[in-house]
């Protein structure tokens, strides 16, 4: 049975690239122009009253921020094995398509927002290391019988070592930074990865910061997206890339039913 539902899955996969936002900077900023949303930093509007999506359940909005971290904090440590049931797995291959997609050079600089415990950002930096490491080998293919000049350069280029890609997991969940930490250490992933604490909504990063931001299965939980995006058009340096991974809604009714309220409940309480 959890064969041929995950074989529905990677038939599902081959549209998967639909589920991928991928805008550059200018695209944002003029999303956030026609929606009204303005250069300034903070959310001062009243959410008195106003109510909001979570999960399954219609809540007030100054309710949910506390809601999804609560969620987030009981399920931390079990968080990845959690994906990996309610997804049959399949979450890897949408990670892998939207690095693909993103196609990061090395040297480049990711914010990985609502980053959790770093799958985005492991494979960001697994991914700019093997760029370079391709574009190393294809330069020495080029110069099977080098000139001296080649040779000069190729000295100078090494002893400044590859461009350093860094990548910053940014969640407002301490305990599943806590986690990512943890996976990172025993993964020997010591340089060009930082974990900070932080608000999707209120980053807390100067004006011009990254290359790329993603947001991945992320999006969903933040009470107003509007202001997200007004964070993120803030904190990316002109030409940066937005990439949205998300979840559209399932129309084969087989997938449909392991998506359901009680699925969520069984896997959450593990």
């Amino acid at each position: 049975m959890a064969a041929s539902v995950r074989t529905l899955a990677l038939r599902a996969l081959s549209d998967s690239t639909r589920n991928i936002q991928h805008v550059s900077r200018c695209r944002i900023k003029h999303l956030c122009c026609r929606a009204g949303i303005t250069g300034r930093r903070g959310y001062s509007d009243s959410t008195e009253g106003r109510s909001t999506h979570f999960g399954f359940q219609t809540v007030p909005e100054e309710e949910k921020a506390e809601k999804v971290y609560k969620v987030f904090e009981n399920v931390a440590k079990k968080y990845d094995v959690m994906n990996d049931a309610m997804s049959l797995g399949i979450h890897r291959l949408w990670k892998d398509t939207l690095l693909h997609t993103m196609n990061p050079q090395p040297g480049l600089r990711l914010l990985d927002t609502a980053g959790g415990t770093g799958d985005i950002s492991f494979r960001f930096l697994e991914y700019t290391r093997s760029m370079y490491d391709r574009q190393q080998r294809l330069r020495a293919k080029s110069h099977q019988t080098p000139s001296w000049q080649d040779i000069a350069d190729h000295y100078v280029s090494d002893k400044a070592g590859p461009p350093q890609s860094h990548a910053v997991v940014c969640d407002i969940n301490k305990e599943m930074l806590k986690v990512g930490k943890q996976r990172a250490e025993k993964a020997g992933i010591t340089t060009g990865l930082s974990w900070v604490v932080g608000d999707a909504e209120e980053l807390p990063f100067d004006d011009d910061q990254f290359d790329i931001y993603t947001i991945a299965f992320g999006i969903r939980n933040v009470t107003h997206i509007e202001q997200a995006l007004q964070e993120a058009l803030r904190v990316l340096k002109p030409g940066g890339r937005f990439m949205c991974l998300e979840f559209s809604k399932v129309t084969n009714p087989l997938l449909t039913r392991l998506f359901t309220t009680d699925s969520i409940i069984v896997f959450i309480n593990i």
